[in-house]
């Protein structure tokens, strides 16, 4: 599992914001925008609040990514200062996510039913033969 480090956590009062840069050691390309989000909540206890990536940076020969992020109180506020593409980048990213998970879920339950007709399908003709043998 990655370690997470703190670099600088700083309480932006003039924008009313936390900014949070963080090292994501032995994640070197396989961390995603919204998994960064994830862990950052988890790790800074920021549950209830607005965690927004602003930039995930690689580092040259090293498996580590430098991550910034800034944390609001409130979206409102947080739309109001950052740049309105970055939100419908998010919103994307979640709503793929979330279709993808509907997806993989629709296969599962049609496999399933499909798997057990075909069961249902060999027990029978096995009970007709046993029938056939004994008259």
């Amino acid at each position: 599992m990655s370690i997470i480090e703190t670099v600088t956590d700083v309480d932006n009062t003039f924008l009313s914001r936390r900014e949070i840069t963080c090292n994501f050691t032995g994640l070197g390309g396989k961390l995603k925008k919204l998994e960064a989000v994830d862990m950052i909540t988890k790790e800074f206890k920021l549950d209830g609040k607005v965690v927004i990536p602003m930039g995930l940076k690689n580092q040259v020969g090293k498996p580590t990514i430098t991550g910034t992020f800034y944390v609001y109180d409130n979206e409102e506020l947080a739309k109001k200062h950052i740049n309105p593409t970055i939100f419908s980048r998010l919103e994307k990213t979640k709503t793929k996510l979330v279709e993808a998970e509907k997806a993989t879920e629709e296969d599962t339950t049609k496999e399933s039913p499909a798997k057990e007709t075909e069961v249902r399908v060999d027990e029978k003709p096995a009970e007709e033969s046993k029938e056939g043998k004994s008259e």
